[in-house]
């Protein structure tokens, strides 16, 4: 929506301006985030979250206007449009209210426990989230999108704005005890009631509630809004890994398959958009979140590993491709989201008119497009309000020539070979391109956040081997490196967000969750004990600032939080929660380490939290991956001698082999003498040579130790062929 906000002053110019913003700016102008940037020149005068803002609260006994969103979101930018840069309501606002802008980005705690809120109250949820709370912040209203009028039968911001006002007055005392009675609800986020026990087939009855769900037609569970879950998928191939159970490797398919098909996925210029507003994946809600090309790159990577269709590799290639293009920070992180808008409407860079199309391509390829995306003079879809064809297109396939039928079982009779049929698309996909870039791009929310690059940096490293890809990697590792020298303040602690030079807030437990995964992943993808040691550091680290010593669990925040409530988050939404991440965390750790602690704390968490995942095993998939990876039989592979790693490592590459492990030792971590703790000491003392050595341990139980590489090339060429994944769909 960049022609709704001016540029933002220079720095040298904002050191001229009053606290306040002066006239024509209030206090956001000073925020990093962009989503409070957009929000800088409003009429309403907005304060970040802060002391100074409760203390204003207090001082003028007024509540507290909250609104929270974030800089993609295309129902703020609506709102934002409607009422927060009207004159009208924002003199309202000003009169009644102190009014305080959070971006859900920067300050998930914040956003977490208001929506919790928000779902209390109301039953639902979703952004611009707006509560109202009392000057010592305990929410006694809350709900989503409001309009500036009032309409069909829902207030709006002229109507409620006063009636609020008129109720702080008037009936305080019947506000303040429902803030009271939401508080002690809330307070039920803090901790879990009791410990319990998994149920022994806690598995398969997620498989079956997802066997249940399954959309046989589009792929995907459930009715829509779908989103693509992807930890879902990662917990389908690994049930279907573990039983043999085909059913679950076709869900997986079917569904990755309708979401590259479908207009979820940018065909042009690659990326998924976040979610699908149908049952068909055909019409999304166009914003690309960093986290959905991190999740799904995995997901496809895996399900490539897992059957050796090659749809899948040139889908994780496309995702790369997309990361590289669009998001890529310039110094090696990532940025965080595009938006859904341009133009003041949604979708529009995207969507494609008949006529544009037919002024841009020769007949025989607009002919060619006809055919194979779905491409009609009305239009492809309809409008959700009006039932009617909207004119426009989404560019969408209904089978590819490397899906060998679509979800209907039509086969795809065109003649051209896949290569054929790749090498016309893209010809006109360039073209296609070349013309879209003309058109006002989306704005890119380009600040860094850690926990999302987390993400992105595991997908590559988990990809780079998956796939077979050195760029992957390259990308991983210098991530990585941005994220240290970036991201990490001077006494080792992560923070939450870098953007223009500025680094700042408190990391949370998913910030240290992801980075751990990350660490984890890049080790296993060079064999770089240095990245196991970063892994180990930080693990302490979110043992010390989030682990509930009473009742077991992380906390979402530390505990010097300024927030009432410290919640504890299991539930797997778009994004897999943290103690989730941590669970695998600790089980890769244990597994990779032998170190006993890390099982312990395994076991806590999975007790603290059994009640809740006995109840709906379906909702905590990431974590289920981290109870399938405890409780395999686990392989693990550990190596020694000189220079070992690439050629070790190679064997390996484009296998679906989910719970096997390595770790190596090299001259380094000899040469420390026990000082690197990720190497335990007694595999330092075992391999003393330089010869390559392999050791096979499964079970607990070791192998005598293969030496010479020859032999151990054949030992792991075995190790694939007994795991029945040889990067070839007859393993299945």
């Amino acid at each position: 929506m960049a022609e709704h906000h001016p540029e933002i002053p220079s720095e040298d110019e904002l050191k001229k301006l009053p606290p306040d913003g002066g006239g024509y700016w209030n206090r956001l102008v000073f925020e990093q985030s962009p989503y409070l940037l957009q929000h800088a020149a409003n009429p309403v005068d907005w304060y970040p979250w802060s002391d100074e803002a409760f203390e204003k609260a207090k001082s003028e006994d007024k509540p507290i206007f909250l609104s929270i969103g974030y800089a993609t979101c295309h129902w703020c930018h609506v709102m934002e449009r409607e009422s927060f840069e009207d004159t009208e309501v924002a003199a309202l606002l000003n009169r009644d209210f102190v009014a305080i802008k959070v971006d859900r980005e920067e300050r998930p705690d914040i956003d977490q426990l208001h929506m919790a809120a928000c779902q209390s109250m109301t039953g639902g949820g979703g952004w611009p989230l707006n509560c109202v709370l009392t000057p010592e912040g305990q929410v006694f209203y809350a709900t989503t999108y409001l309009p500036k009028q009032g309409q069909y039968g829902r207030p709006g911001m002229m109507e409620l704005i006063p009636t609020i006002a008129l109720a702080w007055q008037k009936q305080r005392d019947v506000l303040l005890n429902g803030a009271i009675q939401l508080n002690k609800q809330l307070q039920a986020l803090s901790g879990v009631s009791a410990a319990g026990v998994l149920d022994e087939n806690i598995e398969h009855q997620a498989y079956l509630w997802f066997e249940q769900t399954f959309d046989p037609e589009h792929g995907g569970f459930g009715d829509a809004p779908k989103f693509p879950l992807p930890h879902q998928y990662f917990f389908l191939l690994r049930y279907w890994y573990r039983t043999g159970q085909r059913q679950a490797l076709s869900m997986v398919e079917e569904s990755l398959q309708a979401m590259r098909l479908g207009g979820l996925f940018d065909h042009i210029g690659y990326g998924f958009h976040r979610y699908s507003t149908d049952n068909c994946w055909l019409v999304p809600h166009f914003e690309k979140m960093l986290y959905d090309q991190s999740l799904l790159l995995m997901a496809y990577s895996e399900a490539y590993a897992a059957t050796g269709n090659e749809f899948y590799k040139q889908t994780a290639e496309e995702v790369v491709e997309y990361l590289k293009s669009r998001m890529l920070h310039p110094d090696g992180g990532f940025f965080s989201a595009e938006d859904a808008d341009s133009e003041g409407e949604e979708g529009k860079f995207y969507i494609w008119r008949y006529e544009e199309l037919k002024a841009v391509l020769e007949e025989s390829e607009l002919t060619w497009l006809e055919q194979h995306y779905c491409i009609f003079p009305q239009g492809n879809y309809v409008d959700e309000v009006s039932g009617r064809m909207t004119g426009a297109n989404i560019l969408h396939l209904s089978m590819h020539p490397l899906v060998s039928a679509d979800k209907k079982g039509k086969v795809d009779h065109d003649k051209a070979t896949p290569e054929c049929w790749r090498n016309q698309w893209q010809l006109i996909r360039q073209k296609l391109y070349q013309h879209r870039e003309r058109r006002e791009h989306p704005l890119l929310d380009d600040k860094v956040l850690s926990d999302w690059n987390g993400l992105t940096i595991a997908a590559l490293a988990r990809c780079s081997l998956l796939i077979d890809s050195s760029d992957c990697l390259e990308m991983a590792r210098k991530a990585f490196e941005f994220i240290r020298l970036n991201l990490v303040d001077e006494n080792s602690h992560l923070m939450k967000r870098y953007r223009n030079g500025n680094a700042g807030l408190p990391a949370h437990l998913d910030d240290y969750a992801s980075l751990i995964w990350a660490a984890l992943e890049l080790h296993q993808a060079t064999l770089n004990n240095d990245y196991l040691q970063q892994a180990l550091n930080w693990t302490e680290m979110a043992v010390d600032k989030f682990w509930d010593s009473d009742n077991h669990g992380f906390y979402f925040t530390e505990a010097n939080t300024d927030l009432a409530v410290r919640a504890k988050e299991i539930y797997d939404g778009a994004i897999p929660s943290g103690n989730a991440v941590m669970a695998r965390n600790l089980a890769f750790l244990y597994r990779l380490t032998g170190e006993s602690r890390w099982q312990t704390k395994f076991n806590k968490l999975i007790a603290a939290f059994a009640p809740q995942l006995n109840r709906y095993p379906a909702g905590y998939t990431l974590l289920l991956t981290a109870v399938d990876l405890m409780n395999s039989p686990g392989q693990h592979l550990l190596f020694s001698g000189a220079g070992v790693a690439e050629d070790i490592l190679r064997p390996l590459k484009g296998k679906y082999l989910p719970n096997t492990l390595w770790l190596a030792v090299n001259d380094k971590d000899r040469v420390q003498g026990g000082k690197n703790t990720a190497v335990p000491a007694s595999f330092k003392l075992s391999f003393s040579g330089n010869e390559p050595v392999l050791c096979f341990c499964q079970d607990s139980a070791c192998e005598l130790p293969i030496t010479g590489r020859d032999n151990i090339l054949s030992r792991l060429n075995k190790l694939v062929a007994e795991n029945r994944i040889s990067g070839n769909s007859d393993a299945c």
